[in-house]
Parts: structure tokens; C-alpha cells; sequence
């Protein structure tokens, strides 16, 4: 690779995203690309001109490392929506000016749906007007719904926390109900694929029964049948706690989280605010039972746990940005880089590259052959699929009783 490049990230940040940018840097020094740059906030702070150098950061070993144990975006994220490039040619050749300006030869996007439409509507326009950039994927997103990808860096670590708080949760749960059980609700992230949702069951094993019920956005949510589910856990259990996502929705098409008080906020790319589903649940089923309730919201813990990330997802996310890098090296534009796996017993994981515009935009729901048949939970082939993803774990570096961090300057 001649000139430089840069890299940038987009959408909700993760607990290894920052092994994708430490991927791609990685990749990029082995390749001799003379600079490596940083954009801050993603595109839209690309096009602002606001970059920074990562080799002031990541020069040495511990930089890197301490990166792969930093949450959120290192980078800083954006929810930035690219103008239709007809009618708004003036945004995109601002795009180019800048990479002209310093010499960048490839720009690396790690993100979600809408990072990848992103990355299509540049490659689009540079290849409608010959120009020489290239543009490459690196997929990022909690929700896991990414379509072509076996699943998605991000996706094992939020998973691996969901477990392990449910299965605290439900510890905690136990400890009352000598005379009637406490229900617990417990919200979790995913609007209108519930793989977040689904790693709930992974909490399930020798020491825990696991959630009573798993209420997935793939299902339409039946209040009354979800209430006759309530009265009877509680009439035959001395604790209940159950795992909705934020996204379930009646038949109607309101959320769940709307008959309560949800929020009005709707974001660039047209996505409303998801919150107070479990609430929402928890007071009618006091209201109707006279059961003590409790609702859980996991908001953005979920995402931003890197002290319980898992291991085979920060080594698979620093995979594809280095292999993007690699994929850009080849000549390669237009694509995003995809996790493939060639086994279970043992697990095993390549990746490839894949045109964009088979990827982006697209959402990958649950499957419903691993939905069980009431609605109300998912069965073991989701737990052969997602176990492997939550394996291992990477010891933070700790200072003063508390992780350290890496931060921009």
C-alpha cells in the first residue's frame, strides 16, 4: 500500500470494537503504510477534517494492548447519515478532497447496518467517477444481525455479560419469596432482532435453571397470554424473573415500551428510542397480581463491559480489521470483511470478503427454527451457535482497584 489510510468507527460503540481499529493498525504497520489515521466521531468528524495519528498512541505493544481492553469508541462514534448521493455530490467530493489532502489510499469503517451503507454509498460514488480510494467494511454491532456473517464482533461479549448478570440477577431473585415470589423483568437491548435478548439462556447450567421466559422482537408479544404466563410462574415458583427485549411489539406495531413512558427521541437514521419495556411490564403485573416487582434495565452496560468481554470476541474483532487491511492491500473495495465458521467441536473461525451490497441495510433476525414453539423461549440450537462466541477472557490492567483505560489526548 502507497499512501496512507484511516479508520473510523460509527454507530453503538462495543466492548471490542477498539480490537478492530487495533486490528487494522496492527495489519497496517506489517504492510510499512507510512500513517495511519484516526477519524474522530466517524465520518461526520471525517468531514470536518478532525483526524488524529494513532501511531502516537499505538507505537509500542502496551498502547495496543491496553486499546484491545478499552470499551466504547477509542475514536469517538457518530450516528451520521450519508445524503443520497444525488442532489448532495458536494458531501461526497468533500470525502475525497480530504483523503487527497493526506494522502490516504483506503478509508476502514468498523460498524453496524448503517456503517456499512456508509462504506457502499462511498465505494458507489468513488467507482462512479473513477476514483482510485478504496473502502472497506470492518462489521461491529451487539445486535448481532448482520446478514452473511456467522455473527458479529461485539455480539460475544454483550452476550457473555448478559449471561453472567442474569445468572446473578437470578441468584439475587431467589434469596426472597419465603411467601410469594418477586418478579423480575428484565429489559435488554434489540429493536428488531433479539440475539441480545437470546444470550439470556446461556445463563442456564448445572447451578442455574436460567430465565422463566425469554420474550424475543421476532414474536409478537401477546399481553394477555404473557400475564396468564405470570399469575402461573408465581403460583408455582418462588421466584420469577423473565428477559423481554426492548423492541418486543404487539400486534398493533406499538412497542411495548410505548404504553408506558417512552421517549419521543427518534435518531438520523430514523430509529426511535427504545426504553422502559421492563417497566412498563413490571407495573402491570403489580398492578394485576399484587406481586412485588422488579424491572432491570441493562441500557448501555451491556455494550461498554469490556472487563467481562470474551476472549474469542476481542481476538475475532482484531481478526477483521486486520483482514480488511489485507483485503484493501489485495485491491479489494466495496466489501466488508465476514466471520466464517468451519467448526464447532472444535470451534473454528476464518473470514472472508463480501460485497457491501449484500450486507448493508440488511437485518438478520433470530431464526425461528431456534425459537421454541410457545413464543417464550429460544432451545439448544441457539446455545450451540452462541456458546462458543462467549469463551475466554482477557484480564484487565488494573490501576488503583479499577481498570485502565486508553483515552485520546
Amino acid at each position: 500500500m502507497r499512501g496512507n489510510i484511516v479508520v473510523g468507527q460509527s454507530g453503538g460503540p462495543t466492548a471490542v470494537i477498539n480490537s478492530s481499529v487495533a486490528g487494522v493498525y496492527a495489519a497496517a504497520k506489517k504492510l510499512g503504510v507510512k500513517k495511519i489515521y484516526g477519524m474522530v466521531h466517524g465520518i461526520q468528524g471525517f468531514l470536518q477534517d478532525n483526524l488524529i495519528d494513532l501511531g502516537e498512541y499505538l507505537d509500542d505493544e502496551t498502547g495496543i494492548e491496553l486499546l484491545k481492553r478499552t470499551p466504547s469508541a477509542f475514536l469517538g462514534s457518530c450516528r451520521f447519515k450519508m445524503p443520497k448521493i444525488e442532489g448532495h455530490e458536494e458531501v461526497y467530493e468533500k470525502v475525497f478532497e480530504i483523503m487527497e489532502k493526506h494522502d490516504i489510499e483506503c478509508l476502514f469503517y468498523a460498524g453496524g447496518n448503517d456503517s456499512m451503507d456508509t462504506v457502499k454509498m462511498l465505494s458507489d460514488y468513488a467507482a462512479a467517477h473513477n476514483k482510485p480510494q478504496r473502502f472497506m467494511g470492518v462489521p461491529k454491532t451487539i445486535d448481532n444481525d448482520l446478514p452473511v456473517t456467522d455473527h458479529c464482533p461485539g455480539y460475544g461479549s454483550a452476550a457473555k455479560y448478559i449471561a453472567t448478570s442474569m445468572k446473578e440477577i437470578i441468584r439475587d431473585n431467589e434469596s426472597f419469596g419465603v411467601e410469594k415470589p418477586t418478579v423480575c423483568i428484565v429489559e435488554i437491548m434489540g429493536r428488531h432482532a433479539g440475539w441480545l435478548t437470546a444470550a439470556a439462556a446461556l445463563s442456564r447450567g448445572d447451578d442455574c435453571s436460567g430465565p422463566d421466559a425469554i420474550y424475543l422482537p421476532e414474536v409478537t408479544f401477546d399481553m394477555d397470554k404473557f400475564m396468564e404466563k405470570v399469575k402461573y410462574l408465581s403460583e408455582t415458583k418462588s421466584s420469577v424473573v423473565i428477559a423481554v427485549s426492548e423492541g418486543i411489539a404487539l400486534a398493533d406495531g406499538r412497542f411495548v415500551c410505548e404504553l408506558g413512558n417512552a421517549s419521543d427521541f427518534v435518531d438520523a437514521f430514523g430509529h426511535k428510542q427504545l426504553s422502559g419495556c421492563a417497566a412498563t411490564l413490571a407495573n402491570k403485573v403489580a398492578a394485576e397480581t399484587g406481586l412485588k416487582t422488579r424491572a432491570v434495565e441493562f441500557s448501555t452496560l451491556q455494550r461498554a463491559a469490556t472487563h467481562l468481554a470474551s476472549l474469542t470476541d476481542i481476538n475475532e474483532a482484531f481478526q477483521v480489521g486486520h483482514d480488511a487491511v489485507m483485503a484493501a492491500e489485495e485491491g479489494k473495495t466495496g466489501m466488508m470483511i465476514t466471520l466464517d465458521r468451519n467448526g464447532d467441536d472444535p470451534y473454528q473461525c476464518g473470514t472472508s470478503a463480501y460485497d457491501i451490497h449484500a450486507i448493508a441495510n440488511v437485518e438478520r433476525p433470530v431464526p425461528a427454527e431456534w425459537i421454541t414453539e410457545d413464543g417464550c423461549d429460544v432451545n439448544d440450537g441457539y446455545v450451540k451457535y452462541a456458546r462458543p462466541l462467549i469463551m475466554g477472557e482477557l484480564q484487565p490492567l488494573y490501576v488503583n482497584g479499577v481498570p485502565r483505560h486508553l483515552v485520546r489526548k
